[in-house]
């Protein structure tokens, strides 16, 4: 069974193939094909999610996922949440600039969220997940895998952070994980 991934991101397409192997063998994940520029401009993760899962059906006819994400930090009143991917210019920036707001702060709680929508080749709305991963920002990067935020994550109950997990360590907690768990046992009765 293939599904399109409402997505321009190449990384993002693998990474969730490479999650969705050990789970269901039947289904592949696959670029939507066209130019894929939808505008994010809902107010929460689920209606962005929602926003690239249309403009995927959109392009591809097809069966489609999408997903939204972000970093939401407590004494940040949330942020960078929404904007987690437009928060400053590079990666680099952007953890700087969590670490420089931080700065003096006790609570580093943070998590990381992710909503997931699947839409019919219409664009009607099939079933949606939302997963997070909690745990706190630490004071320096460490780590070289994963991207985004993940040198500065350390999840409950580690003592290494999102970066310096192997790939299928990281996959088995983070919120796109979690969210992508429960979309495929969703999918896998829909096939029954």
């Amino acid at each position: 069974m293939e599904i399109a991934l409402g997505t321009g991101n190449e990384h993002k397409v693998f990474e969730i193939n490479e999650i969705v192997k050990g789970v269901n063998k039947n289904i592949v994940f696959v670029l939507p094909k066209g130019e894929f520029n939808p505008v994010e401009d809902g107010s929460t993760f689920e209606e962005n999610s929602l926003i690239k899962a249309r403009e995927g059906a959109r392009l591809s006819g097809m069966l489609t996922l999408a997903d939204d994400s972000g970093l939401c930090i407590d004494a940040l009143d949330g942020a960078p949440g929404l904007y987690s991917a437009r928060y400053a210019g590079t990666q680099d920036e952007k953890i700087a600039r969590i670490l420089k707001e931080l700065e003096g702060k006790e609570n580093r709680k943070a998590k990381f969220v992710c909503c997931m929508t699947l839409v019919d080749k219409d664009g009607n709305v099939v079933h949606t997940t939302r997963g997070e991963c909690h745990g706190h920002i630490i004071k320096e990067r460490k780590g070289t895998n994963g991207f985004g935020y993940d040198p500065v994550f350390m999840p409950d109950g580690f003592d290494i952070t999102l970066a310096e997990m192997s790939e299928n360590g990281k996959n088995a907690i983070s919120h796109r994980g979690r969210a992508l768990v429960k979309m495929l046992d969703f999918i896998k009765d829909m096939e029954h």
